[in-house]
């Protein structure tokens, strides 16, 4: 079965808070790498389909990423709603503000994504791929490891992304994409070190390389231990 993360962060929202999940499905999009700065978000009527809401409410819910700098609409024969070029800067805040604002939630959200990715790396490496499946985790990685500073949190997203997309489940990918925003802000406080960033892009290719090589194992071996060295960065930032 094929899975790709479009369909998991445009999946339709719950009943009670229509406009608000409408933006965090947007958001989710943008920000973990799965529309691109400078790609157009699918057309208004198949995207308020998807998202199972009425097209007003996806009307105000862009609106609301006009407003806040992260998308613009075009008008015209190649019009339509575009991810923003230059993505507004991550706000200002301390991480350890932020792991208060969290409380237990931190140990929680960091469970569950060691859980899940884990989990996520063992079935992908278990699974037979296709040509396509290997060229897109190939080009994930490749991608990360040449991202900016200012780009990489949203490529390292978009790699994890992958990594579940190619796992052929739907709902492990969707729980990735979910859990990964819950992290992100939090991520996204702390500082990107250089040293850091290297150690982390062994450990992608360690990851990639088991999964490609159909050993779940080392796939889980690998992410098992990347995902606990971003648990101890965060900790040694709140602690």
């Amino acid at each position: 079965m094929v899975v790709q993360a479009d369909d998991a962060v445009f999946r339709p929202v719950r009943a009670g808070n229509p406009f608000e999940e409408t933006v965090e499905r947007l958001l989710q999009a943008i920000k973990l790498g799965v529309v691109v700065p400078g790609d157009r978000l699918p057309p208004e009527r198949e995207l308020a389909a998807r998202l199972n809401v009425s097209r007003v409410t996806l009307r105000e819910a862009i609106h609301a990423l006009t407003e806040a700098g992260y998308v613009e609409s075009r008008r015209g024969r190649y019009g339509g709603t575009f991810v923003n070029a230059q993505l507004p800067k991550p706000r200002r805040t301390t991480a350890k503000r932020l792991a208060r604002d969290l409380a237990a939630g931190l140990d929680d959200a960091l469970t569950l994504r060691q859980v899940l990715e884990t989990g996520a790396a063992e079935a992908a490496a278990s699974r037979t791929l296709s040509d396509a499946e290997r060229d897109h985790l190939q080009r994930c990685l490749d991608e990360t490891a040449a991202a900016s500073l200012t780009d990489y949190r949203r490529l390292d997203s978009r790699l994890h992304l992958a990594i579940a997309e190619v796992t052929g489940s739907p709902s492990l990918l969707s729980a990735t994409a979910d859990v990964r925003m819950r992290l992100n802000e939090l991520l996204d406080a702390i500082p990107l070190l250089e040293r850091n960033i290297e150690h982390s892009n062994q450990q992608h290719g360690a990851i990639v390389d088991a999964v490609l090589a159909g050993d779940p194992d080392a796939a889980r071996h690998a992410m098992q231990e990347h995902l606990q060295g971003t648990a101890v960065l965060l900790h040694g930032f709140l602690d």
